[in-house]
């Protein structure tokens, strides 16, 4: 049971009251047994929160920073009228726009009420509880309670780097309709052939064709599709460091979805894990139609494990899910204590056998950091900034001397220029 402001007015009116014409002890009770009593035969009459029932329906998922709707049903089950109030609460990240609507259900009716949620933060984002209050006919009391009627808002990643998708794909088209390589690789395989022109390569003369030919006949190449691409995202402790207003780890999911789908569409195979100590999501075996609602679906939950990543652990389950030559594409922070003494040793029993790629989210504050010559703390920061900047700049030296390809950018550039590195790679036969 709840009190309204009406009560609180006819209190304050009847103080008044008795305090001019009947100040004492009898008028005080006389006032208060009248109040008791409005309050009771509003309480008794009002409309039973127990005999509400609600039935929720609309989105279960939504892109990060769009808008999705929820439907409630009221129904009052119950004889008695229900007019108040519903909340309905939500954690504050799921950003509900308006959570209070107002009710009036005769016996039997059924009323409708959208919720627009708008969340703030990626990853589940659930409803807590329904609470309804039904206000009795002379608007003194109300009766009170709540329902629990559970549902939850998955916020998926952005994917902010679409933009860059058409230009790249076009690069693809490209790269598979019209380029011809004279040189086999590792990743080509045959195309055609084509009659000798000045300036081809003699080791790509194929002498038996010549022999049915009457011109000299050259062989073509193009880069091999079905390559097997393995994604890595590192959601370890250094992946929970911000660069702008959002983690590292964020912007390595943008990388990878931009990577996943372009390689994809390539026909290429792509499998993906987010690992720390642990894996956290795996996505496998998925065809180019379904991989980017499954890759989204697995990334919304994730968030950084304050601990450090055990790469040697990482390399593992790569091994173990790549037994042939494949490209993997390791999507973590290039801070120097933790390249170092994680993955620089683990590297070789995965360069071995497998090409690597290490991407890695820059923080653009650094270099502004580098630039400043203002003041004495000017200066200071940007020594430090200055060291950081040559820190990461010999790591990366150490990751290329070691055969990895190092792709070192900031959030805005990482996911385009991770997806031109790829394409390099596929263009040079590498892959």
């Amino acid at each position: 049971m709840t009190l309204t402001g009406r009560i609180g007015l006819l209190a304050t009116a009847a103080a008044l009251i008795v305090g001019v014409f009947a100040p004492s002890w009898w008028g005080i009770a006389a006032v208060c047994a009248v109040l008791i009593a409005l309050v009771w035969v509003d309480v008794v009459r009002a409309g039973s929160v127990r005999d509400v029932a609600i039935v929720r329906e609309g989105s279960e998922s939504v892109r990060l920073g769009a808008t999705a709707t929820v439907t409630l049903t009221v129904t009052n089950t119950g004889k008695r009228t229900v007019r108040g109030v519903m909340r309905d609460a939500w954690v504050p990240s799921a950003g509900a726009h308006q959570t209070r609507f107002p009710l009036h259900l005769k016996p039997g009716q059924r009323q409708k009420v959208t919720l627009s949620l708008t969340p703030t933060r990626r990853g589940d984002r659930g409803a807590v509880r329904t609470t309804i209050r039904s206000v009795g006919p002379l608007g003194m009391a109300a009766r009170q309670g709540h329902h629990l009627v559970p549902w939850t808002i998955r916020a998926l990643p952005p994917f902010s780097s679409r933009k860059h998708l058409p230009s790249r794909l076009a690069r693809l088209r490209e790269l598979d309709g019209r380029q011809a390589i004279l040189q086999r690789g590792e990743g080509t395989e045959f195309d055609s052939l084509r009659e000798y022109v000045a300036g081809d390569d003699v080791r790509s003369i194929d002498w038996r064709a010549t022999a049915r030919a009457s011109d000299v006949m050259v062989r073509t190449w193009r880069p091999e599709r079905d390559r097997r691409i393995i994604i890595v995202l590192d959601t370890g402790r250094t992946s929970a460091g911000r660069v702008g207003d959002a983690p590292r780890l964020d912007a390595g999911m943008d990388a990878a979805l931009l990577l996943a789908v372009l390689a994809s569409r390539a026909g290429d195979r792509v499998d993906f894990v987010a690992y720390d100590r642990t894996t956290r999501a795996s996505v496998a075996g998925v065809g180019a139609t379904q991989l980017l609602p499954t890759l989204v679906n697995a990334m919304a939950p994730l968030s950084p494990v304050l601990a450090e990543s055990d790469t040697r652990g990482m390399v593992s389950e790569v091994l173990r899910r790549a037994k042939q030559r494949a490209l993997v594409v390791v999507i973590t922070p290039l801070e120097p204590a933790a390249i170092e003494a994680g993955l620089i040793p683990a590297l070789p029993a995965l360069t071995a056998r497998h090409r690597v790629i290490v991407a890695s989210v820059a923080d653009p504050t650094i270099a502004e950091l580098a630039r400043g010559r203002g003041d004495r703390n000017a200066v200071y920061a940007a020594a430090a900034a200055e060291r950081t900047i040559a820190d990461r700049t010999r790591v990366a030296a150490v990751l290329t001397k070691a055969g990895v390809t190092v792709v070192d950018h900031t959030p805005e550039e990482l996911p385009p220029a991770l997806a031109d590195t790829y394409i390099d790679l596929k263009a040079a036969g590498k892959l």
